[in-house]
């Protein structure tokens, strides 16, 4: 594969002087002393390790992900469709409609109305910006939100006892409220997620005690990066505060000689680093069972697209403790702020990672080990993907991944409906947009009219940015999923299945053992035209 975007990246901001690349390296090739063009190379002699990261100054108010093509991904796989019956219905024209599809799942044992989870969204300022449209958005579309990482460390406002241990922050119980305001209590709920920064604070024994959660998850890493959480922080009182509080700084913003080069703006913000967690079996079964006796009524365990011995080491860990949903997130994916490199060249991408997953199943399955339900993470964006990934982890038994994991996506749908809401309020809609949609958000939300019915006047309280997630989970991806499922003929989500899919390359079939289209169903063929 030729290193053709590695000098050059939209996402540090990077640009090559030449239309052409030298392979090999990424550089132009012919590199001239007069250049005022910012390569990656030439940013970096400028400001070193920013450049790692994904463009500072769009830091909170966007999200990023990997460039690299990985050879392998769900365009490889075709959906098959099909004429002769119907499963999950009567087949019955009438009766048979795609809307009738039924793409309801359970997942941990949390019913869902769609296949899609909005995967932990931590102390990332994109997150925070929008968080009123992911939650309440999540809750009215009937889905599980994971609070991420390192929000009570990093809410300015939470109190600590003398031993560091968090007794209240306004930022997890706005967070939670915000959710719980739309959920109905039936469909998805809200998820905690901890790491080894939480822990320490005690954090999952402050939300099991004082704010109901009744779901932890732990997180062992993500697709995006292997290494622990990473935030800007723009203030230096920020900085100090998170110094004192135990988190990685950089630079020190406790040195003289540091504050005054963010003073004279040399560089206009820190990094905030959690520590790397250390996994360790006993300690892991222990924690566990800590969780269960401390009230935790349904545990999930988050983890990122290690090698594939970690792959199997997981679903051990998973098995013996009896988590109720694993999620794997593969390379390719990202949100925040991970290191640029890391999300290129790191990990194990989605559809080997699923490969090694489903590997690991079939192996816990022959033992009569207990299986968790399965989230797969990792670039998903659209109901062919959901599809395809839900259909493969199914044997005949019925699928193990039972909703995937998102967070670029729905950030997406939230940031560009409120924006949209903004300009509309502005009288800045472009201009082909208002003439074709409106230029009200009443009219240009497609999904105005059935929240409303769902509703009544509370659907007045419901975020523009959450009305345009509903849509995109429901409208969008979920009325696009019932109609491949239909034209697959099957009419609920469990029944979906390998046999639904072919493989349109070779890499794609070895990596996953679905067979090549042009080699399914040959003696089908022979038999009915024989």
């Amino acid at each position: 594969m030729a290193e053709t975007y590695g000098n050059s990246r939209s996402t540090s901001g990077t640009v090559l002087r030449t239309k052409d690349t030298t392979p090999i390296s990424g550089m132009c090739p012919l590199c001239i002393e007069g250049c005022s063009v910012l390569c990656e190379i030439g940013k970096s002699a400028f400001r070193g390790r920013e450049v790692l990261y994904p463009d500072p100054a769009q830091y909170g108010k966007s999200t990023a992900a990997s460039c690299k093509d990985y050879m392998l991904d769900w365009s490889d796989f075709q959906i098959m469709v099909d004429v002769r019956s119907t499963e999950g219905i009567e087949p019955d024209s009438d009766k048979a409609l795609f809307s009738n599809v039924d793409i309801k799942t359970t997942a941990g044992g949390i019913p869902l109305k769609v296949p899609i989870t909005i995967a932990g969204l931590g102390s990332t300022a994109v997150a925070q910006r929008n968080w009123d449209g992911l939650a309440v958005g999540a809750a009215i579309s009937g889905t599980i939100e994971v609070i991420g990482e390192n929000i009570c460390g990093m809410d300015s406002k939470s109190r600590f006892d003398s031993n560091g241990k968090v007794i209240s922050s306004e930022d997890m119980v706005y967070r939670i409220e915000t959710y719980r305001e739309f959920w109905d209590g039936k469909h998805g709920d809200i998820v905690v997620q901890t790491n080894v920064e939480d822990i320490r604070a005690g954090v999952d024994e402050y939300v099991l005690s004082k704010l109901d959660i009744d779901v932890i998850e732990r997180k062992w890493g993500q697709g995006a990066k292997a290494i622990g959480g990473e935030v800007r922080i723009t203030d230096l009182d920020k900085a100090l505060m998170l110094k004192k509080r135990g988190y990685l700084v950089h630079p020190d913003p406790e040195d003289p000689s540091v504050q005054e080069a963010f003073k004279s703006k040399v560089f206009e913000s820190f990094e905030r680093h959690s520590r790397v967690g250390m996994v360790n079996e006993r300690d892991f079964l222990d924690d566990i069972d800590w969780l269960r006796d401390h009230g935790t009524k349904k545990i999930f365990l988050k983890t990122g697209a290690y090698r594939p011995a970690v792959v199997a080491l997981t679903l051990k860990l998973a098995s013996e403790a009896k988590i109720d949903l694993l999620t794997f997130d593969g390379a390719g994916g990202g949100t925040g702020m991970s290191p640029v490199p890391m999300m290129n060249e790191a990990s194990t991408p989605t559809v080997y990672l699923q490969a090694q997953v489903l590997k690991g199943i079939k192996l816990l399955k022959k033992k009569g080990k207990h299986i968790p339900d399965i989230a797969m993470a990792g670039g998903f964006i659209n109901e062919a993907q959901i599809f395809k990934s839900i259909a493969m982890s199914n044997f005949g038994e019925g699928p193990y991944v039972k909703a995937i994991a998102t967070a670029r996506a729905p950030i997406t749908a939230v940031m560009k409906a409120k924006h949209y809401v903004e300009l509309a309020q502005k009288d800045e809609l472009p201009r082909g947009f208002a003439a074709m949609y409106g230029n009200r958000p009443e009219q240009f939300f497609i999904a105005t009219t059935e929240l409303e019915e769902q509703f009544g006047s509370d659907a007045k309280k419901i975020p523009w940015g959450a009305v345009g997630l509903y849509t995109y989970f429901h409208d969008r991806t979920g009325v696009g999923l019932q109609q491949l499922m239909a034209g697959s003929r099957k009419w609920k989500l469990d029944l979906i299945d390998r046999e639904d899919l072919a493989s349109l390359t070779e890499r794609a079939k070895r990596v996953t053992g679905i067979p090549l289209i042009d080699e399914i169903e040959q003696d089908a063929m022979e038999q009915i035209l024989g």
